[in-house]
């Protein structure tokens, strides 16, 4: 609080946030859950694998056609790839949540008795006692869905709802292609007839910036300052990068 005594703008943003209203407003209006995650996973991963076909190929003094080639191939089927595990992935998590819902409707017809025990002690644990503890039990055992519900957070530590396999898995491909196409870009521009002097530098240079700019944008959702986030994507898709180049070198000539 400033020295006047008086509250910051920001705790007064905060607290017109939190009337019972906003409140109200904002979990009625909450959304599903959120894909940043497949997209900053698709879209670093693309500009790795991507660039890391660029430096690999350059390391090894290949030809640039060859870059264009690979690099596409390397686009397309990693970036399907990456979809379809994300995928297979999201739905294992999907099913595992669906099945443990099928548990504990069936047990709360079999052992209630058991079931509503276990609430207990979980809000126990919680710290309530008496009275207070089996109001709780009553409310939560009443109905069964919010009974299940219960059981599925607390149990077994599960959120009630997932993110969509198909829009898990079509953020990740988007990302993936979007991102990995840059490293590509100068070879492209070669392709079509523009002359590009030194393709992998400037290929590194864009990369470089789409892995600051990844990381820049995550920073505006989660809280990390922009360029911290931005640097540290830089430097951990740039180590991948110089690794792949390494190998390129140490590998040129071989098979010719």
């Amino acid at each position: 609080m400033p020295e006047s005594g008086r509250p910051s703008d920001s705790a007064r943003l905060l607290a017109a946030q939190h009337t019972p209203e906003q409140i109200r407003r904002r979990l009625r209006g909450k959304g599903g859950p959120g894909y940043l995650r497949d997209l900053i996973y698709g879209a670093i991963d693309g500009a790795v694998t991507t660039f890391a076909v660029v430096a690999g190929v350059a390391g090894a003094e290949l030809a640039g056609g060859i870059v264009i080639v690979l690099g596409l191939a390397n686009l397309f089927a990693d970036g399907f790839s990456m979809a379809v595990s994300n995928f297979l992935g999201t739905r294992a998590d999907e099913q595992f949540r669906e099945q443990a819902r099928r548990n504990e409707e069936r047990h709360i017809r079999l052992v209630p008795d058991g079931e509503r025990e276990e609430i207990r002690q979980i809000f126990r644990e919680k710290g309530f006692e008496g009275e207070t503890l089996e109001r709780i039990v009553g409310v939560i055992t009443s109905e069964e869905r919010r009974w299940v519900d219960t059981m599925i957070q607390e149990e077994h530590g599960l959120p009630l709802r997932g993110p969509s396999p198909w829009r898990a898995a079509f953020a990740t491909f988007a990302a993936f292609l979007a991102i990995g196409a840059v490293p590509l870009a100068p070879y492209l521009f070669q392709i079509l007839g523009f002359p590009v002097a030194q393709p992998l530098l400037y290929s590194a240079m864009l990369t470089g910036v789409a892995f600051f700019g990844v990381g820049a944008l995550k920073s505006r959702i989660i809280e990390e300052h922009w360029l911290h986030a931005g640097i540290t994507t830089l430097l951990m898709g740039g180590g991948a990068a110089g690794v792949a180049y390494l190998v390129g070198w140490f590998l040129k000539g071989v098979g010719s």
